[in-house]
């Protein structure tokens, strides 16, 4: 037992419950219903779940020792994924990352459901996910095993780096483990934190503003349901940021210029409106923009933070931020943690629940920024399943945000590369192959090439706005001529409000399956 553990753990009775993650290993069984915590690879089990792996590799138990996963969204992929190689996962929900994790799904071994993350929380407490269990407990999770930076003198839990859906985990968990993470600094007091009620009379969120705090900094505990506690000191497992290239950066000036239109126009003020930002590359880009932008006060109601908002920070130009997670690289990490005392005091890190809430969302009227796979010509968007089967990470929190944001965008290179053609994959379509956001649901889409403002317009205005600012030079010939003749034929026939040629509307799609590119040479 360390000091650093015992200065943690500030209730001394719970010490007796010390343990190794190998000891741990007796109470798990297969079929159980697990919770974790952690969201976007931070703040997750690193213990347990590598130990559990290691006793299923040992003993050739591949497949004979499988769990139901319930976590808020993604872990490391030491864990999750490295179960899903050794066929540990039966389900999982509702969001995840990681090429096992995926084969596993995309071949029929994983059944997943993803989830609008708002949802995920309140339906694991409504008994839904849990309706059709076997064994245990009724409607309950098994085993909760979260990380901690700390656990108070009335035995609360600090949570670190990420909130997610831990409390609603924890809430309904029977048993639950809890990893104590020595590396990090305690994050007491950098929490804002709430347990559901249940309908008709759930309270709402009153939250005015991005600094506003409504609960508690700890998550209470029946201490009487923790069979053990376990000390960690290993890092997220996070990756390096990726290169911002000149796609990411020219998509970011769009929208610098964008927003900068709506505040000359009186639509937003000048500090704009709080800003909601995907992860990835673009992502990082356009919080880069912002950081060097002319925007200043800028406050930020978002799911997570990456390395370029501790930019935005440093630059003066960002006020506050709200997430529900911190993952920064881990360059961007040691710069957060030895810059404690200056970040600290200007974030607050809430449940997915709350950071998600589509009722809070409208009310401040957030800016929501999010990458597609693609987009089609009527301003319909396809964030999860690429030429509409294959399953990527899931839908994650853009819906919650896309659907209730008083600015909808959704950004995207104009065209990927494929095995044979560097300009093989189009992100403006006929047809989405399948479709998350509907054409009611967004309001700007952006590429290198322009942004098309979609306000107002009615379906085959919206096609040919999105044609002329967002297609390709070498696609927008083939995407004219789908949409002029699509349009001739429907409008001719009666039929041509938002006009489409159903035997050749997934044409690109075949294409790209069959020649390596979505480049047709005719739509004949």
């Amino acid at each position: 037992m360390s000091s650093a553990l015992l200065s943690r753990v500030r209730r001394p009775s719970l010490l007796r419950k010390l343990t190794t993650a190998e000891e741990a290993i007796k109470h798990f069984k297969d079929g159980m219903y697990l919770g974790w915590s952690g969201f976007t690879g931070v703040g997750y089990p690193k213990e347990v779940p590598v130990a559990l792996a290691n006793y299923v590799e040992k003993n050739n138990l591949q497949g004979k020792l499988r769990f139901n996963l319930f976590i808020g969204a993604s872990t490391g992929a030491e864990t999750e994924d490295r179960w899903a190689s050794l066929d540990m996962i039966a389900r999982r929900y509702p969001h995840q990352v990681g090429k096992n994790i995926q084969r596993g799904i995309n071949s029929g071994r994983i059944m997943f459901q993803d989830k609008h993350l708002s949802m995920f929380p309140q339906d694991l407490v409504y008994g839904f996910f849990t309706k059709d269990k076997k064994q245990g407990v009724p409607n309950k999770l098994d085993i909760a095993v979260v990380e901690a930076s700390a656990i108070t003198e009335d035995g609360c839990i600090v949570l670190g780096a990420s909130v997610g859906a831990t409390p609603e985990i924890l809430q309904m968990a029977d048993k639950i483990i809890i990893e104590v993470n020595t590396r990090l600094p305690s994050f007491d007091g950098l929490h804002d934190l709430e347990t559901m009620d249940m309908p008709p009379r759930r309270k709402p969120y009153l939250i005015m503003s991005v600094e506003d705090k409504i609960g508690r900094s700890a998550l209470p505990v029946d201490m009487d349901r923790v069979i053990a506690i376990i000390e960690t000191d290993k890092p997220d497992k996070t990756s390096p940021n990726e290169f911002v290239d000149t796609t990411c950066a020219k998509i970011s000036e769009h929208i610098m210029d964008f927003l900068s239109s709506e505040v000359k126009a009186g639509r937003i003020p000048s500090n704009l409106h709080p800003i909601q930002s995907g992860i990835g590359n673009i992502a990082n880009a356009v919080i880069g923009g912002l950081a060097n932008g002319p925007f200043q006060n800028v406050h930020v109601w978002t799911e997570v933070l990456q390395d370029t908002f501790l930019d935005f920070f440093d630059n003066g130009k960002l006020a506050f931020a709200s997430a529900t997670s911190v993952r920064f690289s881990p360059e961007g990490f040691d710069r957060f943690y030895k810059n404690w005392e200056t970040y600290h005091n200007k974030l607050i890190l809430r449940s997915q629940q709350v950071s998600n809430s589509p009722e809070i969302i409208r009310r401040l009227g957030v800016i929501a920024m999010n990458t597609p796979i693609e987009f089609d010509i009527y301003g319909h968007a396809n964030s999860t399943c690429a030429m509409g089967s294959r399953m990527l990470n899931g839908l994650g929190g853009s819906g919650d945000f896309l659907r209730n944001a008083k600015y909808s965008i959704m950004h995207a290179p104009s065209v990927r590369p494929t095995k044979n053609d560097p300009i093989g994959i189009s992100s403006v379509v006929p047809f989405c192959s399948h479709i998350d956001h509907t054409e009611h649901d967004l309001d700007v889409l952006v590429t290198e090439q322009g942004y098309a403002d979609l306000r107002g317009l009615a379906p085959r205005e919206r096609a040919q706005v999105i044609i002329d600012k967002c297609a390709h030079p070498d696609y927008k010939p083939i995407l004219q001529d789908y949409f002029d003749f699509s349009s001739k034929y429907c409008l001719a026939n009666g039929m041509g409000h938002e006009p489409h040629t159903l035997a050749k509307a997934f044409k690109m799609h075949i294409n790209l399956q069959e020649e390596g590119t979505m480049r047709i040479k005719s739509w004949n």
